[in-house]
Parts: C-alpha cells; sequence; structure tokens
C-alpha cells in the first residue's frame, strides 16, 4: 500500500471476529464465539486523508467504500459503490463514474456524489505527509454536478486512475463528519463500508457490522476487535499457540513460521500460503561517492545470491526476485536474470570493477532497519555482507538504526545502499515503477533517467489497454537492470494461519492485497 509505503514482513495483524451478516438477515449469528485476528504493526491513522501504511489500509478496506473495488482474484477493479465508471475521452483524462441509488454512511446520512467529491478534494488539501495525496498527483478536479454523477479531471493521462480509486486511497467519507482541511482528531470513523469502527486506541481497534451497507460484499462475522502487538512477536506467537488468536495474517517471523508449520497438527492449526505482491529492493545512492560508480553496482549485482537469502533469512517463505514487477502482475519479466544471471559470479563482478576503474577493495556501509522491515532485515543485510566479502572484493559492514533515523539519513543523502520495502496500493506495474523512477522519486537514491521520465512512464500511463504497455515496461526494467539504481531481492509470499474450524481466509490472499474481514466465519 503507497509512496514508497514500507512494510513489515514481522508485521502480523490480530482482529477479533464474531460472525455477522450485512444486507442480510442476522438471526443465530450472535451467540457464534469470537474470532480473534491480530497485528504487530501500528494502525497509524483511521482518517484516509492521512494513512498510507499497510495497518491503516487494513482499517479503510473495511469500513470505507470505494467507487471501484478489487473482487477475490481480480486485478481489473470492478463497481462497488459506483454502478458504473469509464474514461469519457480518447486521451484517458476525463473520469466519469454514476453512483448505485439509496447508498448511506454507517449514521444514516445519505451518500451522494458531493461526499465523493468532498472526499478527494479533502485528501488533497491536507496533502498530508503520511498520506495517499501522493497517488493523485494527476487528479486537477472533481465535479459533482447531479447527486449520483461524479467527474474526475486528469492533468495528465493516466490509465491507472480506476485502481488508485479502488484502493484504500479512495475511501469516501461523510462531508458532514469529517473537517475539509484537516485531520480527524478524535480518532472515530464514519464510512458505508461493510463495518463500522466502534473504537480505537493505542492497543487496539473494535468493529460491527453495518447494518446500512449495501455493497456487493456478503458479511459473515458480525464484531472485530483489532489488536496492535506493537512489533511483540514474541508475545503473537504466544497468544497464537496459547489459542487467544484465531487467525494471524501478514508477516510472522520466517522461523517461527516455519516453526508452526512443523507444529501444526499439534497446535491445530491451519498455514495456508498464496503468492505474495510484497517486494524488498536494495538501493543504490547513485551521488554516493562509492555506490555511485556503476562498477560499484553492477558488481554487488553479479555477487548478490538471492537463493541463499531466501532460504537461510526467510525459510523459503520469500522467492528470489529478478524483475521490479513481481509475479502475478502484468509486465513481470527476468531483466535482472538475463543480466547478471542467477549465481554469483566473481569473475563478472572483477571484470565489472576493473572496468571502472575500481582496483582495490570496495568499503561500503549497509544500512538497515528492523524498526519498519522486521528482525530479518538486519540479518538478511548481514547475509549480503558476507557474500560481498567472501569473494575478496569488497570490505563491508552493516549498521541498523531506528526507521526514524534511517528515513532521515536517506533524505540527507547519507547513505550509499540501503533497503526498501514496498506493498502495492494496487496490482498494475505502474505502482511498481513510477513511485521509484517517476518525478520526485520516493526511494530518494537520486536516481533519474530521462527516457523513463519522459517516454516509457508517460506512454504507459496513457494505454487505457494494460496490456498494450508491457513493451513500455519492459524497456524501462531493461534499462534499470543495465544502470542499476536498485536491485530486487525477493517477493515474498502470503502466509495466513488460522484454527482449524476457520473458513474464508483463502479470500484474504490475493494480489489486492485487501484482508476482507467479512470473508472469515467458523465452520458449521
Amino acid at each position: 500500500m503507497r509512496s514508497i509505503k514500507p512494510f513489515s514482513m514481522t508485521s502480523v495483524v490480530f482482529m477479533f471476529i464474531y460472525a455477522s451478516l450485512s444486507g442480510c438477515s442476522m438471526a443465530g449469528l450472535d451467540d457464534e464465539p469470537g474470532i480473534t485476528v491480530g497485528i504487530s504493526d501500528n494502525v497509524l491513522s483511521v482518517d484516509p486523508a492521512s494513512g498510507y501504511d499497510p495497518g491503516s489500509w487494513i482499517v479503510f478496506n473495511n469500513i470505507f467504500q470505494t467507487l471501484l473495488t478489487f473482487p477475490v482474484g481480480a486485478t481489473e477493479p470492478q463497481p462497488e459503490l459506483a454502478k458504473s465508471c469509464s474514461f469519457t475521452d480518447s486521451e484517458v483524462r476525463v473520469y466519469r463514474c454514476t453512483l448505485k441509488e439509496g447508498a448511506e454512511f454507517s449514521n444514516g446520512e445519505k451518500l451522494d456524489s458531493s461526499d465523493v467529491k468532498f472526499s478527494f478534494d479533502r485528501t488533497l488539501a491536507i496533502k498530508d505527509a503520511g498520506g495517499p495525496a501522493v497517488m493523485f498527483q494527476s487528479l486537477e478536479s472533481v465535479e459533482a454536478p447531479d447527486d449520483q454523477t461524479v467527474v474526475f479531471n486528469l492533468k495528465s493521462p493516466d490509465a491507472t486512475f480506476p485502481s488508485k480509486i479502488a484502493s484504500g486511497a479512495g475511501s469516501i467519507v461523510s462531508k458532514s463528519d469529517y473537517p475539509p482541511v484537516s485531520l480527524r482528531k478524535d480518532r472515530g470513523a464514519v464510512g458505508s463500508g461493510p463495518y463500522k469502527l466502534t473504537s480505537f486506541d493505542d492497543d487496539s481497534a473494535t468493529f460491527s457490522a453495518n447494518e446500512k451497507y449495501t455493497g456487493s460484499a456478503e458479511v459473515k462475522s458480525k464484531k472485530i476487535e483489532l489488536k496492535f502487538f506493537h512489533g511483540d512477536t514474541k508475545s503473537f506467537k504466544k497468544a497464537l499457540i496459547d489459542d487467544q488468536v484465531d487467525v494471524a495474517y501478514r508477516g510472522l517471523a520466517a522461523t517461527d513460521l516455519s516453526e508452526i508449520q512443523n507444529r501444526r497438527q499439534d497446535e491445530g492449526l491451519e498455514v495456508a500460503e498464496g503468492a505474495g505482491v510484497e517486494v524488498k529492493h536494495l538501493v543504490f545512492n547513485v551521488d554516493d561517492p562509492v555506490a555511485g560508480n556503476l562498477g560499484v553496482r553492477k558488481a554487488i549485482a553479479h555477487l548478490l545470491d538471492r537463493d541463499e537469502l531466501t532460504a537461510s533469512v526467510y525459510k523459503d517463505t520469500t522467492v528470489p526476485l529478478y524483475s521490479l514487477v513481481p509475479t502475478g502482475i502484468m509486465g513481470h519479466d527476468t531483466a535482472f536474470f538475463d543480466e547478471y544471471g542467477s549465481r554469483p559470479s566473481r569473475s563478472a563482478a572483477k571484470e565489472a570493477l576493473e572496468n571502472a576503474g575500481v582496483t582495490k577493495k570496495v568499503k561500503l556501509t549497509l544500512w538497515s532497519t528492523p524498526t519498519r522491515y522486521g528482525p530479518s532485515a538486519d540479518e538478511e543485510m548481514r547475509v549480503i555482507s558476507e557474500q560481498l566479502n567472501s569473494s575478496g572484493l569488497f570490505e563491508t559492514v552493516v549498521k541498523s538504526i531506528d526507521f526514524e533515523s534511517y528515513e532521515k539519513g536517506i533524505s540527507a543523502g547519507k547513505y550509499g545502499v540501503y533497503v526498501k520495502g514496498w506493498v502495492p496500493d494496487y496490482p498494475d506495474p505502474e505502482n511498481f515503477t513510477t513511485p521509484f523512477f517517476g518525478t520526485g522519486n520516493v526511494l530518494g537514491n537520486n536516481y533519474s533517467n530521462e527516457e523513463i521520465t519522459q517516454t516509457l512512464l508517460p506512454g504507459a500511463a496513457a494505454s487505457q489497454d494494460r496490456s498494450a504497455a508491457q513493451e513500455d515496461f519492459a524497456r524501462l526494467q531493461h534499462i534499470v537492470a543495465t544502470e542499476v539504481p536498485m536491485l530486487p531481492i525477493w517477493q515474498s509470499k502470503q502466509h495466513i494461519v488460522v484454527k482449524k474450524n476457520l473458513r474464508g481466509y483463502q479470500h484474504c490472499l490475493d494480489a489486492s492485497t485487501i484482508f476482507r474481514f467479512w470473508e472469515l466465519h467458523r465452520a458449521d
């Protein structure tokens, strides 16, 4: 989810779901036992003009509606709050939506096009540094010509706009319950989604089924409590094994997950796996006196052993990645495999250094932060350091600091080599490329390429037929593989651990990254 929205491989969400139904009779469901799910991430905000992190978007996806949404397994958005949406011009710059009749917010207020306009105008007006306004840089204005019609006018062609408004960034809020140019202060929320937020504090959030909801989701659970474990994975694992947690989603530590898989029969647990689209990259500051040398970057690319990393550090809970776009998303290719192969090559690394005039050992510091990327992040960087040093061509050390200091150091250009993680906002190759290589590169590595920014990305953005953009994305990846401003390391697998009597969890493991509260329920 989310500028360079970092993600945590050790994050785990704990929620308490009691069974319910929305738009249908709830008779007989009130007495069903609760379902506990939980996260070790925090939810940074319940205001969609601010939250731009995985925990916050889990909340948004369940309490707010969007005009479009991604059904289970889909990578193309479909109508949700809207009855229909489409571009009305050949330039892909005017997007028109007609709302369904009868929509209401959870407080009973009518929802119409003025609320939609208000929601987008508000996000852009607030422009919160930790919010999703960055996703709507192409949005010039929003019109509401009548109660059921919304028109989005774009500054430039953007064929991915439907996917953007289908994400958590497109959450619709009530104009009478939110200030227009500032964030809501009371930790409350009013939406029209399947659930209502009934409480929120530093340790938990609770939800109940929204009887006013008229969307496409069939809600199967009545209440939810989201508990935050603040990175304490030991407490999380204990809670899971001690039957205090029924569902664990996103980011059990690799060693814990491996142990649970081995013991799942004894513990009465099921471990489900799905293709993930979270990715990790090694990033190079191209203005750094050492990492700025192309030969150094190419040498690292030749020495990186992804197979060792995924096996030894992540216990095969991730898979090696040789593309900017992960498997499962249109645009995936093998640019980095084609350029550097899958096995480390000292001779190729040595040649790259010599061609760049480097004849002595390369001294580098590799920077990491476990605060946001999990305890395995430091181990991962230590393994990479050992891979480089064992070649005899590098002399590297690893330094790890808290996330706030880490981000400040990147912004100040202090680091030559560092890691970044990414959870997509929506399943399109644009979301794995534009944030990294477009104008205002959020990697903070001072890299820019005119062909990418002026030709390839604009060309891809103008392709309403997304398959027609594949050639542009392929060319972009070839350039990046050649110039190496960053290296893809791995792509996640999605895992969810549930008690054996839980059902519906398989519908929470797809490329949309939407965790659907409403799908979870106990077996009859």
